[in-house]
């Protein structure tokens, strides 16, 4: 049997952690399509076209130390508003949704574009303030040499891009539960998800 659910929202807003957590309570795969779009954009800044790194994308790439720096977060912005880029990462996507046992994917156009029949959808958001503070504090620990300004800058910068872009364009599913997480702890987020999600999944 099949299962997806689709997790959609900004970048630091808890999509990644909740779905994570969701895959595991459930027993079911999980795919941050982020990572996709990073390890284009990362091949992009190598020096590779990104059409052609979208094509020759191995899962090998996705393992790359470098995926979760802010250079890969702007670059896989930039290469997502290329809609040859997202056409060539389509069917993976949705083959991986489809797989038995069922799926989460979390990304930016799960339940608008490349799920739009998904059991569950949900888009994940937060204040601006909130998310700067969370990005931040995940690259400061990271060792990554950041201040809280230009973090809200590039998370700013980001929405924009992703928001205005034609092809696919961030926002919510018609029919997509909105969870705002900015006051809430990881474990009330998850749990609420968890709640939404056993509803239609225990039916």
């Amino acid at each position: 049997m099949s299962f997806c659910v689709a997790l959609d929202g900004p970048a630091a807003a808890g999509k990644g952690t909740i779905g994570r957590e969701v895959a595991r309570r459930f027993g079911f795969a999980h795919l941050d399509t982020g990572l996709l779009y990073r390890a284009v954009g990362a091949r992009m800044l190598d020096g590779m076209d990104p059409v052609e790194a979208a094509r020759a994308l191995r899962r090998e790439d996705l393992d790359r130390d470098d995926l979760r720096s802010a250079e890969a977060a702007q670059a896989a912005s930039k290469v997502a508003a290329i809609a040859e880029v997202r056409a060539a990462l389509v069917d993976f996507q949705r083959a991986f949704a489809r797989r038995a046992g069922g799926a989460v994917l979390d990304g930016r156009d799960i339940g608008t574009v490349i799920c739009p029949d998904a059991e569950v959808k949900l888009f994940v958001t937060a204040s601006d303030e909130v998310r700067a503070e969370r990005r931040y504090l995940e690259l400061a620990a990271a060792g990554h040499d950041v201040t809280r300004q230009a973090v809200m800058e590039d998370l700013r910068q980001r929405d924009r891009r992703d928001s205005e872009r034609s092809t696919a364009p961030l926002k919510p599913a018609g029919d997509a539960r909105v969870l705002d997480t900015s006051d809430l702890s990881i474990e009330v987020a998850v749990a609420r998800a968890v709640d939404l999600i056993a509803k239609r999944y225990c039916k």
